[in-house]
């Protein structure tokens, strides 16, 4: 489990990377997330990374 800063590092990126993403897309939002964590899981915790990966269809 992550603490509580990265919690809070993965929420600023997910809002980052979903600015031009309605709230109400949440399919979109949900992929956006998933990919955020998947990447973190593995170790990569860099905010460009984790942009990268939220981008990433």
């Amino acid at each position: 489990m992550f603490d509580a800063e990265t919690t809070a590092l993965f929420t600023a990126v997910l809002e980052e990377v979903c600015e031009n993403i309605s709230v109400y897309e949440t399919g979109a939002r949900a992929h956006v997330a998933s990919k955020i964590l998947e990447t973190a899981a593995n170790g990569q915790l860099s905010i460009n990374v984790l942009k990268a990966a939220g981008q990433k269809p």
